[in-house]
């Protein structure tokens, strides 16, 4: 079996090139280190080192240095996080949905601690159905995830919800009654035409407006363009109630599936789709904003923690839970 020490023994005698001097380095004498090396080259069936004038690397040898050394330094690092997570004591393993505001995500991870907590915090971004998994299966401590979840079990907070912004290509007709980029409107019709997202004329600001025979409104050609969303497996039934959302006035909804908002950014600036975030810094050159207001399409979120893994690691998580949500809802409130 190779061993850590197998490995020190090949890097200390291909540095020092004496095995005098790599024994010394290895706090070993000599034959154990030639039986070390003996058995490192017949694990491996290559021969590592010419002996005849000196000690020189083989090919075989040079080719599998650096490979000795990255996985020498990876032990000596897997060593010190072990000790830092052991000197530190309790952590709290927190996951947080992509969706989550990276300023936002910020404050609701840092919350227990300027709450007084002494746990050291680890935070994991990752879809909500994953989520779910890692904090049944105790991989996580809490989440904060899409709201509607099937929970399976899961204990869960106060449903919190986020304004989210429309970004629209520029160029789009400015709906009637627009208050502009970057402001609440007045509303006014909203729904999905063709299958598609429609901006014109007939809209409020912050609308999704269409006709299915309209293809202009007020004389503004109607730009009909997909949303761009994250796959639904992500998140199913938060998934479901944003599309049902949209096709509440009886229309298709046809969308575009992007893997983060970045993805779905490019596609707005290339004119080719509509986006909705609740990230209020998330916009491009050749992209106008305006707050989701009708219909409203607020971003849900929750707090989710598994209620039978509580113990002495993690005391009272409905307590910390608590904690989430109070940093959520003052980013609400914002």
């Amino acid at each position: 079996m190779l061993t850590e020490r197998h490995l020190e023994i090949f890097v200390a005698l291909a540095e020092e090139e004496h095995f005098g001097a790599a024994a010394q380095r290895v706090g070993i004498t000599q034959p154990p280190l030639s039986q070390g090396l003996r058995r490192l080259e017949a694990l491996l069936g290559v021969r590592l080192f010419e002996r005849e004038r000196g000690v020189f690397l083989t090919e075989e040898g040079a080719l599998l240095l650096p490979h000795a050394r990255r996985a020498l330094a990876a032990l000596a690092e897997l060593r010190e996080t072990g000790a830092r997570e052991h000197a530190d004591g309790r952590r709290l393993r927190l996951g947080l949905a992509p969706e989550v505001p990276a300023p936002l995500a910020a404050d609701v991870a840092a919350a227990p601690v300027r709450a007084g907590d002494r746990a050291r915090i680890s935070t994991v971004t990752a879809p909500t159905a994953s989520l779910l998994s890692d904090v049944a299966s105790g991989r996580l401590d809490l989440a904060v995830v899409r709201h509607p979840s099937v929970l399976h079990g899961l204990a869960a907070g106060q449903v919190i919800l986020l304004p989210t912004w429309i970004l629209t290509p520029a160029g789009s007709a400015t709906p009637a009654g627009s208050a502009g980029p970057d402001r609440p409107a007045d509303s006014g019709g909203a729904a999905e035409s063709g299958g598609t997202a429609e901006y014109g004329g007939t809209a409020g600001a912050g609308g999704v407006a269409g006709a299915d025979d309209a293809m202009e409104a007020g004389g503004a050609v109607v730009r009909r363009l997909p949303v761009a969303v994250r796959p639904r497996g992500e998140a199913p039934a938060a998934h479901d109630l944003f599309v049902d959302t949209l096709a509440s006035r009886g229309r298709r909804v046809e969308t575009v599936v992007v893997a983060d908002e970045r993805a779905g950014l490019a596609l707005v600036a290339a004119g080719q789709a509509v986006l909705v975030t609740a990230d209020e810094t998330l916009t491009a050159s050749r992209v106008e904003r305006r707050r989701a207001t009708d219909p409203p399409l607020p971003l849900r979120l929750r707090v989710v923690w598994n209620p039978r893994r509580s113990g002495a690691a993690f005391e009272d998580p409905a307590a910390t839970a608590r904690l989430l949500e109070d940093a959520l809802a003052e980013g609400a409130a914002r």
